[in-house]
């Protein structure tokens, strides 16, 4: 037997049909090889040196067995770039495997053929030739392309894509491990219904389309009239159903696609998504859904990103105005605002002595739930920062003796400061410190062209820290954006990163930016 088929090969790579001498098991693939032609030979191969000196195995016996000569036939005669081995190889393959499996008629191939390469190969040769089913190139006498391309050119051009593609391969990354999916079975009930080796649910869209088709029968040459040549109006019929049903599949497809392609069956994921949003959110995204099958996966998720985004910005707005209208000055008073007013219409409420007992007994029973995640359009009109704590060098006044002290309508307790009134004191100013090691520098128009884009609080940062104001602005700008995308907070760690500078310059321009109430410490 002197045939080896590598199935063990990898896909794309050189495996083919590859041939041994049957003395010496040497590989005369790519050389003349000397077949036995008697019947008792069954795919007895010899290389040319064992054939010459007599050498033979098994029941072989080449005094008496006739024998044919086999030469490599690696000219083109269909296509520039195939030669008549991989012609016949295709055929083979073609043969063995059927059409469309493209993969392993690629294996069968070798030589790095790819599986869509070869599709493209076998369509444009034989299934698109003008003399359909036989390819454009099928007489005996077309020497056209072997006479225009050497047989020695050929085999450089062959050796040479050969080499660059096994180059291609040990430089490709590593393919990831296929992952069982998730079976539909009794055991196992998150898509109830789907059957993943077949890509199949349990109850698909338009699931009787095949009841008008089952019993339909077409026989050679029937529903033809034979005076007229006709179709007759029951064959009319037949194909109108036909086309009605091959119409409900397309339809079937369409929507299977979307399902895949935004990972719908990815239902816990998916779910854990939607407990994250509030009702207004999830009541927005179901409208939105419809749209789907319109985008792939990344553009719909960022349209559904950017309704989010629309929507906290309305209800925002709308919240300010509100505010506005009620002359409250500053966020700290509306948020307090809007937690007097949940009080008020908890209390609005009518409740009966029994559900007042009730609740009483519930409350006391129960602990409390957790607080539910701040909404975008909350983030966006909450306070800035907490005031911080003030500390205090001295205590005039008899202040240490636990007597509370009044400033300009603020109340000073223990170095803390309460609003009265409904009103914020001054934010204290943010003073960029040195940096031990680094020299501050004095910024002008002069070496800093880009200056008149910062406040005076920004370059005297950037002066602190030795940085220009254009190198500046687009670390603001990528820090803004990544905290925009967490609803406006960030890590410190993430903001080193953003910065790509020394730890403590970049900690100093987070610290900064978190004073200044653009970005929430995560």
């Amino acid at each position: 037997m002197g045939v080896i088929r590598k199935k063990i090969a990898a896909r794309g790579g050189e495996g083919g049909v590859k041939y041994v001498c049957d003395v010496c098991s040497a590989d005369i693939t790519s050389t003349v090889r000397i077949r036995c032609a008697h019947s008792a030979c069954n795919e007895y191969d010899l290389c040319v040196q064992c054939f010459a000196s007599g050498s033979a195995s098994n029941a072989h016996q080449p005094a008496t067995h006739p024998y044919r000569v086999i030469e490599q036939n690696s000219f083109p005669i269909f296509d520039r770039e195939w030669g008549a081995d991989e012609e016949l190889l295709l055929l083979e393959g073609a043969e063995i495997y059927g059409l469309g499996s493209w993969a392993d008629i690629a294996d069968h191939i070798g030589g790095y053929r790819h599986k869509d390469e070869v599709r493209d190969h076998y369509l444009k040769v034989f299934v698109d030739s003008p003399r359909f089913p036989l390819p454009k190139r099928c007489s005996p006498h077309d020497m056209e392309l072997a006479n225009e391309i050497s047989r020695e050119e050929f085999q450089a051009r062959k050796k040479r894509r050969i080499e660059e593609r096994r180059e291609a391969a040990k430089n490709a990354p590593a393919l990831q491990p296929k992952t069982k999916p998730t079976a539909s079975v009794p055991a196992c009930h998150e898509i109830q219904g789907y059957m993943p080796g077949r890509l199949e649910f349990e109850t698909e869209y338009a699931n009787e389309a095949e009841e008008g088709v089952q019993l339909m029968q077409f026989d050679p040459g029937d529903g033809i009239n034979p005076r007229t040549g006709e179709l007759e109006p029951e064959m009319e019929l037949k194909l109108t159903v036909m086309d009605i049903y091959n119409c409900r599949l397309t339809q079937r497809a369409e929507r299977k696609k979307v399902i895949f392609e935004h990972n719908l069956l990815d239902y816990r994921e998916n779910s854990k998504l939607e407990k994250k949003r509030s009702k207004e959110e999830r009541d927005l995204l179901n409208k939105a859904k419809p749209f789907a099958r319109m985008m792939n996966q990344v553009d719909f998720e960022q349209f559904c990103q950017g309704l989010i985004d629309e929507l906290n910005l309305r209800q925002a707005i709308a919240q300010l105005q509100e505010w506005r209208n009620l002359r409250i000055g500053d966020l700290r008073s509306g948020e307090k605002f809007e937690q007097e007013k949940a009080l008020r219409i908890q209390k609005s409420i009518p409740l009966g002595s029994m559900d007042r007992e009730r609740l009483a007994t519930n409350q006391r029973g129960k602990q409390q739930p957790p607080p539910e995640p701040p909404s975008g359009a909350a983030l966006l009109v909450a306070p800035e920062l907490p005031i911080r704590s003030v500390a205090t060098n001295g205590t005039p006044n008899g202040e240490g003796n636990g007597v509370k002290a009044e400033t300009n309508g603020h109340h000073v307790n223990g170095g803390s400061v309460v609003v009265a009134n409904g009103t914020t004191p001054a934010k204290q100013k943010y003073l960029p410190q040195p940096i031990p090691g680094v020299q501050p520098i004095s910024l002008s128009q002069d070496n800093a062209p880009d200056l008149h884009l910062l406040t005076p609080e920004e370059a005297k940062l950037c002066e602190a820290l030795r940085l220009q104001p254009k190198p500046y602005l687009m670390i603001k700008e990528q820090i803004l954006k990544e905290a925009v995308k967490g609803n406006g907070s960030l890590k410190k760690k993430q903001a080193k990163e953003i910065c790509r500078l020394d730890s403590q310059k970049g900690g100093r321009i987070f610290d900064f930016m978190v004073n200044a109430g653009w970005v929430v410490k995560a």
